[in-house]
């Protein structure tokens, strides 16, 4: 018997480490069990609220797998579920045996037979009994106690393996559930809907169709409040990672401490405060779509480390030794001229390719004259929907002063407006729910400038860029400096306070020669 026990419990374990559906393990724990014990039937039932529910049986009628046996109602259930041990049953128990008329061997009630319970806990809370039935009479009573224990022992294991794979499951199927709930609602917030006839809207959504359906990693670029976050959504509303999760990162808010273990995880206790497990947004993504907003304003250390996930698809979580594969489209966006980044030095230039597969630029709304009313219609509808409106409408006056306006903030703006100007209107009026509210001029509170005024301003402004005025006063110091030196580069860098080679540098990208500057000085 301890051979074979030896056999059995090998059996058992390598099934609690396989990854056997839970009624493949149960049944091959009955055929295990039955090898060990020879008996006519047995059967395996979960204990849950003073019910006993069959999870698999060998030898009884296949509907003893609907049945549910209220324990009160089974005398013999119950004291098996009373017991700390096994527990055997005479010939002449004259308690009934819940599987009368469902024996295979036999039809009818049972006759004198023998008939043993197995209780099974674990963390000392009973998960379940093992049930065994035969024909012949006390065929059981010779089985030794630590055998009954042994089984007992094995079969909680696997009944409580399988409970753990059955909440794991549960688990993974609630969360990909909320994932979806979460990426259905981020697709139709706000509609969704790229509203716009102009051509250059046109010219956008052209290029979201030509690209969505693609792996290819696309950057967003555009000024504030143009609805890069919107491009995104349908970005990964039409492409075929659309039934997955698309996760969001505002990577200015990430703290550059924390950057690394928000976008790749990290092990518990990986750091002060990691008190357990958790997964970064990498690994939430993996199978749809990582939403990188404001990606210009990650850190130098973490973009090296977002250049390997793209190179690779390979992450690497804080405190974890082993690199981890994940499926992720990445989507990134931006109001910064990542270009010129690059050039100063604030942005990785790998970076910025590998991000730019596909670069897409979403128009302001000044380039879209003739979209500002339909995205007013849009805000407007939406905004007496929040307010419990009836009506929200432009006076005409007011939809001239809208397309007279610059729109620095772009739609986000326009939105905002619209929302501040009902709530003016509104208070004027406290019966105005049931009324038709036409917003005037003067709840919109805008300056009126005209679009000829626009852009000649934006003319005038287009020279003195920062970057330029930078250039130049360089470019003048370093003028000033060389004259100085009689065109001597070691001591015009002393004078600057530079490193030669670092002068040098500059002013090859500046376009300084020594030549011209002396000749212009021969000339004058």
């Amino acid at each position: 018997m301890a051979e074979f026990n030896t056999t059995l419990l090998v059996e058992v374990a390598l099934d609690l480490a396989s990854s056997l559906s839970n009624h493949d393990r149960f049944d091959r724990l009955l055929t295990s069990i039955r090898k060990a014990i020879r008996c006519d039937a047995v059967a395996l039932l979960a204990f849950n609220d003073k019910v006993l529910e069959p999870l698999a049986i060998q030898g009884l009628a296949a509907e003893t797998l609907g049945r549910r046996f209220r324990i009160q109602e089974h005398p013999r259930l119950e004291k098996i579920c009373s017991s700390r041990h096994p527990l055997r049953f005479s010939a002449d128990a004259p308690e009934p045996d819940p599987y009368d008329g469902l024996l295979l061997a036999h039809t009818g009630n049972l006759p004198v037979h023998a008939c043993m319970g197995l209780p099974l806990y674990s963390d000392e809370q009973l998960i379940g009994v093992v049930t065994l039935d035969s024909l012949t009479p006390d065929v059981f009573n010779q089985i030794p106690a630590r055998t009954l224990d042994v089984i007992s022992a094995m079969s909680a294991a696997s009944l409580k393996t399988a409970f753990h794979i059955s909440q794991l499951e549960l688990a993974a199927r609630h969360n990909q559930d909320v994932l979806q709930e979460l990426t259905s609602e981020a697709l139709s917030r706000e509609g969704g809907e790229m509203i716009g006839r102009s051509a250059a809207m046109e010219q956008l959504r052209a290029e979201v169709n030509l690209v969505a359906n693609s792996d290819y990693t696309v950057l967003i670029q555009g000024e504030t409040g143009v609805g890069k976050e919107l491009v995104a959504r349908n970005l990964h509303r039409l492409s075929n990672r659309n039934h997955q999760p698309l996760v969001h990162v505002n990577c200015a808010s990430l703290p550059e401490t924390l950057a690394e273990a928000e976008l790749f995880g990290h092990t518990k206790g990986a750091f002060t405060g990691a008190e357990k497990y958790r997964a970064g947004k990498f690994q939430l993504a993996n199978g749809g779509t990582l939403f990188l907003d404001e990606v210009g304003e990650l850190p130098l250390s973490i973009q090296s480390k977002l250049l390997r996930a793209l190179q690779s698809g390979e992450i690497q979580p804080v405190g974890q030794d082993q690199v981890e594969r994940v499926n992720v489209r990445v989507i990134a966006a931006t109001n910064r001229n990542l270009k010129q980044e690059v050039e100063q030095g604030h942005f990785r230039s790998d970076l910025f390719h590998r991000l730019s597969v596909y670069p897409i630029t979403v128009p302001p709304l000044s380039e879209r004259e003739e979209d500002v009313l339909l995205l007013a219609g849009y805000f407007l509808e939406s905004t007496a929907r929040k307010l419990r409106l009836r009506q929200l409408k432009l006076a005409p006056q007011s939809e001239q002063a809208l397309m007279n306006y610059s729109w620095p903030g772009n739609a986000r703006e326009l939105e905002h407006l619209i929302s501040r100007a009902a709530l003016k209107a509104r208070a004027e009026d406290p019966a105005a729910s049931d009324k038709i509210i036409e917003l005037q001029p003067r709840h919109l509170a805008l300056e009126i400038t005209t679009p000829q005024v626009i852009k000649k301003a934006k003319a005038a402004l287009a020279p003195y860029s920062l970057k330029l005025a930078s250039e130049n006063f360089q470019r003048e110091k370093i003028i000033e400096a060389l004259n100085a030196a009689q065109g001597n580069w070691t001591k015009a860098a002393e004078l600057l306070t530079l490193d030669r080679s670092n002068l040098a540098r500059i002013a090859k990208r500046l376009n300084i020669k020594v030549e011209k500057i002396l000749m212009h000085e021969a000339g004058t």
